[in-house]
């Protein structure tokens, strides 16, 4: 194998690795469903009670999908500045504090928001029972704003719905100094002559368009959940589109994904819950999990408890407020090597304090980790560089007839001890180990406007003045430089456009990611120099010793 098609080989396989982790995130078969209904509203889910319960009456239906409005509150933590819609009491705004806006370094980044066209993104929650509040209901509240106090560590929202037929419900939000974690509960008192049976609902509303990443990065959003039974599934709005979602468990949350960031609603423990999905309007889905709170006898009352996670994808931190909840920084079918090597990243960082030096470190503890295959491999294509005049000859001394061609190479390879795969093997197991990390950089929150020297301000983002990616493209032409030269013209033009064509694309890529890249480079440059410096000097000295005989 020469040089052009070995090195064609690796990028294909390459190409084909990420074409295939690709292709399986987009075309995964959607989860348990059932067939998706026409139905007029679909906002509130319909009261069908879990298997083994009584039925409840239907919420009144009303023409197409539509966020009402009432009243704002204002709720300002550490962490959040929220807002609170009386109208359902509906989370309608979320402001991360700690995280900037996109390409910004003075915004604060919102996650949920209902006036942003095309953006739709808010949580919602009721009950459904005949008469009982739910995201329609107008509540009310004892004051428009509310700010977390020096000194205390809970923040209470109380909303309380108007009683009907002698119903009192109470809707009560608590957020947590220092927490992504929202607390929401429901105290129910039937103050009326008859049970009631109530089901609570907790859901997410979003858009297809926005967060949908660029057209050189596009990244997943979309629905997700996690069962104990079932693991981590991500459902893409297309499949929401095509499918109702409809699987019930005792166990897992439900949530929204994006780049960096997720939303879940993570019902009690022990309660058994229906996890659904329905497509509101043409571009508005809904994803959440609903449950049966139980018959609630006359003079009783009821709480309900759920917690609702929406921040970034820290993975220590996710791991801590509910099982599964870390997958989703999903690195796919690689995910067996992708978090241990994270684990490391995050390991060195926290030694370093800089994610771009971690990034660099790693990458040499992986290259020290692969010497003895890269080695073999670069020592394969230092021989064939050797050979490289007299394949020429070869191909000079038989033109067209390729046929004789190829037999008097293989006879070359053979007289010199050479196997022109040698090199291919060395780098194809690699591969999953570089793509691995490639989505470790892609996926990690904690890259998200991490300053790593000089004008590099932020390892998420485009490196300003494209200096990494220069870098980048020029380490590629050396790298072709030090590879055997293809014996036909063409194709010898061709491997060199090629690394320019690549270097390109790595003018879109984050600045992580192309340091990750050029270390890598560096360092393979460095050590097929070596060998082929080695390889020179060894076939030198056989030349003398044969000469002198």
């Amino acid at each position: 194998m020469d040089t052009k098609r070995l090195i064609l080989f690796v990028i294909f396989s390459f190409s084909i690795l990420m074409l295939w982790d690709a292709w399986q995130r987009e075309h995964t078969p959607p989860p348990e469903t059932v067939t998706a209904e026409a139905a007029t509203d679909n906002s509130v889910p319909h009261a069908e009670k879990l298997p083994g319960a009584k039925a409840a009456a239907d919420m009144p239906k009303e023409s197409g999908f539509r966020l009402q409005t009432a009243d704002r509150i204002q709720v300002e933590t550490d962490v959040y500045k929220a807002v609170i819609d009386t109208t359902g009491g509906d989370l309608r705004r979320l402001e991360l504090l700690k995280h900037r806006a996109d390409n910004s370094t003075t915004e604060n980044f919102v996650l949920l928001d209902d006036r942003a066209a095309p953006m739709v993104y808010v949580a919602q929650s009721g009950l459904i029972g005949q008469g009982l509040p739910n995201h329609k209901t107008v509540f009310t509240a004892e004051a428009s704003n509310y700010q977390l106090a020096a000194g205390s560590d809970t923040l209470e929202v109380r909303l309380t719905a108007a009683s009907a037929d002698g119903v009192k419900v109470d809707k009560i939000y608590t957020f947590h100094r220092d927490s992504y974690v929202i607390n929401l509960r429901y105290e129910i008192h039937n103050e009326s002559a008859s049970p009631i049976d109530p089901t609570v609902y907790y859901q997410v509303v979003h858009d297809t368009e926005s967060n949908q990443g660029s057209h050189m990065m596009p990244t997943f959003t979309g629905g997700a959940y996690f069962t104990q039974a079932d693991k981590f599934k991500k459902l893409s709005f297309k499949d929401m589109g095509k499918n109702d979602l409809s699987k019930t468990t005792s166990d897992g949350w439900v949530g929204l994904l994006q780049h960096y960031f997720v939303s879940a609603w993570i019902p009690k423990e022990g309660v058994t819950r229906q996890f659904y999905s329905k497509k509101l309007a043409d571009n508005i889905y809904s994803i959440g999990t609903k449950s049966d709170i139980g018959v609630i006898a006359p003079g009783a009352s009821a709480e309900v408890d759920a917690r609702y996670y929406a921040g970034p994808q820290n993975q220590e931190v996710m791991k801590q407020v509910a099982p599964g909840l870390e997958y989703t920084v999903d690195y796919g079918w690689l995910t067996i090597i992708a978090s241990p090597l994270f684990w490391i990243l995050s390991k060195i960082e926290s030694v370093v304090h800089n994610w771009g030096v971690a990034i660099i470190l790693l990458t040499v503890m992986i290259k020290l980790a692969f010497y003895p295959l890269s080695a073999a491999s670069y020592r394969s294509m230092a021989h064939m560089r050797e050979l490289a005049p007299r394949l020429q000859r070869l191909k000079e001394q038989y033109g067209d007839d390729r046929q004789k061609m190829q037999v008097a190479m293989m006879e070359l390879y053979k007289t010199e001890k050479i196997n022109p795969m040698g090199g291919c093997l060395p780098i194809l197991v690699q591969i999953p180990v570089f793509i691995s990390l490639y989505w470790v950089l892609l996926g990690s929150v904690e890259m998200r406007h991490a300053p790593f020297m000089l004008w590099i301000h932020d390892l998420s983002a485009i490196d300003p003045y494209y200096v990494l990616p220069i870098l980048m493209g020029a380490t590629m032409i050396i790298q072709t430089r030090l590879n055997p030269t293809p014996t036909d013209p063409v194709q010898a033009k061709v491997m060199m456009i090629m690394p320019i064509v690549f270097s390109v694309f790595f003018f879109f890529f984050p600045a992580g990611l192309v340091l990750y890249w050029l270390v890598n480079n560096v360092l393979s440059i460095a050590q097929q120099w070596h060998i082929n410096r080695s390889t020179e000097r060894a076939t030198a000295l056989k030349k003398k010793g044969n000469g002198r005989r």
